[in-house]
């Protein structure tokens, strides 16, 4: 029998990943009902941005917004060269990681209205956060809706040709773990099989140290 799901909401601030968030470190996973993991890359998530990072920085142009922003890495990096740059996130702890970063962020989810509607120069999903909500369809649509119409989607994909929709739970792999709620995962295949019907076309596609991301335009 499958487990209630929680709101996203609910299951993002449970205490393994709040607790994660607040020390900086994992280990923390994702967890299938059939025992499947996927580590969560906190440390990294919690750090400066990487060489990977940097490719993405770098492309993005005008007003950012950083969906599902975590604690705010690149949030804070995209203000201090200059650009306006707000992070979303369901988390409060990411939100105010992400403020004691140097970042603007807000607690809400990206289908709550959000400041600048149709007009963000660069959306992100990095981190895997083309996952959120378990359909990825509805998340494009609504980054649509979100990106100004010469704007520009620039999502991380999985390095592998996969596409899932899955139930998972936070797990810190020592016992603790917080309610179960739909997720996605997607390569760039299938990303991009998606995102025409959603008004985008990719425009580039790049790999860095062992990541794989995916710059879709309007």
């Amino acid at each position: 029998m499958t487990a209630q799901l929680a709101e996203p909401a609910v299951a993002w601030r449970a205490d393994p990943y709040t607790a994660a968030l607040r020390t900086g470190r994992g280990p923390l996973y994702l967890r299938r009902e059939d025992g499947w993991l996927l580590p969560l890359e906190v440390e990294r998530w919690c750090g400066e941005p990487d060489a990977a990072d940097v490719t993405v920085l770098d492309r993005c142009t005008g007003p950012v917004l950083d969906v599902g922003c975590g604690p705010g890495r690149l949030v804070a990096a995209l203000a201090a060269r200059g650009h306006r740059a707000l992070g979303v996130d369901i988390t409060p702890e990411a939100v105010d990681r992400t403020v004691r970063a140097g970042g603007s962020a807000l607690c809400r989810s990206v289908f709550d209205p959000l400041p600048r509607e149709g007009r963000w120069g660069t959306v992100l999903l990095i981190d895997g956060n083309i996952g959120i909500g378990g359909d990825p369809a509805a998340l494009l649509r609504r980054a649509t809706r979100l990106a100004a119409p010469d704007g520009s989607l620039l999502v991380e994909v999985a390095a592998e040709d996969v596409d899932e929709r899955v139930e998972v739970h936070v797990d810190d792999g020592r016992g603790g773990r917080g309610a179960p709620f739909r997720w996605a995962r997607l390569g760039a295949r299938a990303l991009c099989a998606g995102a025409a019907g959603a008004g985008w076309t990719r425009s580039l596609t790049w790999q860095s140290a062992g990541r794989a991301f995916v710059g879709l335009r309007r």
